[in-house]
């Protein structure tokens, strides 16, 4: 009966394959998990020591850009018996376990749909830990190209109206509905959503390359940018300065928009002389077509909640730019 049983499973497994080798996952339960939740796969016991000090060290480190410690990844810990039925439709999974070989690997809805799950396996606990730091970076990008993915797709759910901005800008962005409109010229916008208390917002603009330049100025040259523009459109109470926070260097890393080379700065805002501030993510898109670099940018105000989720989001609206 279990020959088969194990036919019939194999069997199964040709049949759903189609043409092109690629696994047919229509017939998968669609997925669950809040925004940046991390669902580990792992034994009481590697958990409770080394092995799982060495995946929080990773997968539980602060957030880069925010002004209070908040964890990349919430995690959630199952021991492997305990990992069936209902406990597999997470999104973001990440299984580790004591195995024949070394070896990790990264797949895509292997249980739910969408998902993305990373499988390490090594021989001893210290062969893990070794896995665990060499394949960290890859792992984590996985998780969160996932998770950007994931978020726009629910932002697409309802979308606000906002032709004039391609008109205006020559750019288009999906942005939620329940933003709106603050200020909108033909030079700049700044649209925002509120929040139970402060808000977050999301300004577009341009400026000539020269204003960045392509050596160790870059931070130095974002900064004077950010704090310009800030000084000049966002009006504060009782005549502040809204300005990157002074006492802390941003982080600046390269990406990609719309195929197109930016830096990505992520840091700090403040109000200079009141009691506000928040983090902010900057994307400066080098556009040489039309000899600017267009800045996309999201900030969130909400002094009394964490903003991890909300600046992920804004991450999220500004990745889906398409430039014209």
């Amino acid at each position: 009966m279990k020959l088969i049983h194990l036919t019939l499973f194999s069997l199964l497994l040709v049949c759903s394959c189609n043409e092109s080798a690629k696994r047919d996952t229509s017939f998968l339960p669609k997925s669950l998990g809040k925004i940046n939740t991390l669902q580990v796969i792992i034994p009481n016991e590697l958990w409770n020591n080394s092995v799982g000090e060495e995946i929080r060290n990773y997968f539980a480190a602060p957030t880069a850009g925010l002004p209070q410690d908040e964890p990349l990844f919430s995690m959630i810990q199952m021991p492997p018996e305990t990992y069936t039925g209902f406990a597999r439709k997470y999104r973001l999974v990440l299984h580790l376990s004591i195995g024949a070989e070394d070896k990790v690997t990264i797949v895509q809805d292997t249980f739910s749909k969408p998902q993305t799950g990373a499988f390490i396996t090594a021989k001893t606990k210290e062969g893990l830990m070794e896995l665990i730091q060499a394949n960290q970076v890859k792992i984590i990008e996985a998780f969160r190209a996932s998770e950007i993915t994931e978020r726009q797709r629910r932002t697409s759910v309802s979308l606000m109206k906002l032709d004039s901005l391609k008109k205006d800008m020559g750019v288009t962005l999906k942005i939620p509905s329940a933003y709106h409109i603050a200020k909108a010229t033909d030079s700049f916008y700044w649209i925002r959503k509120e929040l139970k208390s402060g808000s977050t917002n999301i300004i577009i603009y341009e400026v000539p390359l020269e204003t960045i330049h392509r050596d160790s100025t870059q931070v130095t040259d974002i900064i004077r940018m950010r704090d310009s523009i800030g000084g000049k459109h966002l009006p504060t109470e009782d005549d502040g300065r809204f300005i990157t926070e002074a006492a802390y260097t941003p982080y600046l890393f390269k990406a990609e928009i719309n195929g197109k080379q930016a830096y990505e700065t992520k840091g700090t805002w403040e109000v200079k002389g009141e009691f506000q501030a928040g983090p902010f993510v900057n994307y400066a898109v080098r556009d040489e077509a039309n000899n600017r670099y267009l800045i996309l940018e999201g900030f969130t105000y909400a002094p009394s909640a964490s903003k991890r989720d909300l600046q992920f989001e804004l991450e999220s609206i500004l990745k889906s730019a398409v430039l014209y």
